[in-house]
């Protein structure tokens, strides 16, 4: 597939990049579909290839020694997968699985490297998304140490939304306490209070948000703590 300004600019890291930018850009990607499921990378591995969305959702996830796991990050159109070559590294410290399904511009390291090093405004974009990914990841953290369930819960679904088109995730309860990190019954519990409340509906395997306001509403401060970090890059 010929790849042109306008399909760059579905993605918002690239869309900020001049119209010379995107045409050397263009000629270095390729447009590649991403599956549920499907794990684009293991700790440890070698990365070949960065990834830019315009569609889907990936998660991080930090995998432990006895089989436990969390989610650390959501990385959508908003953003690009493979930070730690940014860093020097060669390797991803953790697991990135695609947890919504679409597209994305996939673009070989060395690619990523060469024009890291040939444009201070591309090697500026991107470093300014490594702040917001690590705010997030941060950001994470505390949520994760501070916050109830349920504040958890509202802050995963409005950071799922805003990466993936309308208001429904295809998600079961045991993916999101894996995500989360906690007990599937802590997500039962939590689900069901906000579907008492008419926020959600959640049927199989399908949660639908009725109500965002009064979701963002029951949500902790961390959503908006990355939501502005993200939006300090966009615009």
């Amino acid at each position: 597939m010929n790849i042109n300004f306008n399909n760059l600019s579905d993605n918002f890291l690239l869309s900020l990049l001049s119209s010379d930018e995107q045409a050397t850009i263009s000629s270095a990607v390729k447009l590649a579909s991403v599956n549920v499921g499907e794990i684009i990378c293991e700790p440890g591995a070698k990365l070949e290839y960065v990834y830019f969305p315009i569609s889907g959702m990936f998660s991080l996830l930090y995998i432990l020694e006895n089989g436990g796991s969390a989610e650390i990050g959501v990385i959508g159109k908003e953003g690009f997968v493979g930070v730690p070559i940014l860093l020097g590294g060669e390797t991803m410290s953790h697991q990135v699985i695609i947890q919504g399904s679409g597209e994305a511009f996939r673009m070989p390291v060395y690619h990523l490297t060469k024009l890291f090093n040939q444009s201070i405004s591309f090697r500026n974009i991107l470093l300014h998304y490594m702040q917001a990914l690590m705010t997030q990841i941060s950001q994470t953290a505390v949520c994760n140490s501070h916050h109830k369930i349920d504040q958890r819960l509202c802050r995963w679904l409005l950071l799922s939304l805003d990466r993936l088109s309308g208001n429904e995730l295809c998600m079961t309860q045991e993916l999101i306490s894996i995500m989360l990190g906690v007990r599937r019954e802590g997500i039962t519990s939590a689900a069901s209070n906000l579907q008492k409340e008419k926020i959600i509906d959640y049927s199989r395997g399908t949660i639908c948000v009725l109500d965002r306001h009064r979701l963002e509403e029951r949500c902790c401060e961390c959503y908006e703590v990355v939501k502005k970090r993200i939006f300090s890059i966009i615009f």
